[in-house]
């Protein structure tokens, strides 16, 4: 049975290796572009390079940015004196899309893992600890993932941020809102009892 053709091909093969897409959808997406107008096929192809050219770190606090400095990082509005540790873009992203903090973030990059041969060096930390160093930080709240690579990542954060003598706290957990005590597992449950809060 004859196969598409070396070009179509190589996109399909080239789409599939993007996260969470199957062979199927890559299959679709190559068609997909396919049939587009000329004039849409070069517009993803300029948004592609565009992401590759022109996203870098801010300088700041490593989230993507156009410029030298992210919109959060320039934003006057902002409290400069509250940081957010995310470990991704995306994180940042899911917290600030809530509109309940108007603090500053720190991007880590990852957590540490080092059975993946990732070690607090490879993140973002020190640069953490250089803002803090250089004073006019009141907290640094510690907003990594509650799993037990972002809690370690936390533990060492704080363990290095304990002697600046800033102020450092942690997301609460718990039972999410609208949930049943019945559905929740354990490790929910659990953080649950432990962040309980008086009425």
């Amino acid at each position: 049975m004859p196969g598409y053709g070396r070009i179509i091909e190589d996109l399909i093969e080239r789409l599939g290796k993007l996260p969470g897409i199957g062979a199927r959808t890559a299959e679709r997406l190559a068609f997909h572009i396919l049939k587009s107008s000329d004039a849409e096929a070069a517009g993803l192809a300029e948004a592609i390079r565009n992401v590759k050219t022109q996203i870098r770190p801010c300088q700041q606090c490593f989230n993507l940015s156009e410029g030298d400095l992210c919109a959060i990082c320039s934003d006057a509005n902002r409290d400069h004196a509250v940081i957010a540790v995310v470990e991704q873009p995306k994180d940042l992203l899911s917290l600030d899309a809530t509109g309940v903090f108007r603090g500053v973030y720190h991007v880590l990059m990852g957590h540490i893992a080092p059975l993946d041969g990732i070690e607090a060096g490879d993140l973002t930390i020190a640069a953490l600890l250089a803002r803090v160093k250089a004073g006019g930080i009141n907290e640094v709240i510690l907003a990594t993932n509650p799993t037990v690579a972002g809690d370690g990542t936390a533990l060492h954060i704080q363990s290095q941020l304990a002697p600046l003598g800033v102020k450092v706290t942690r997301l609460a957990r718990g039972l999410p809102t609208g949930g049943a005590i019945e559905y929740a597992n354990k490790s929910i449950l659990s953080d649950a009892l432990n962040e309980r809060r008086d009425m």
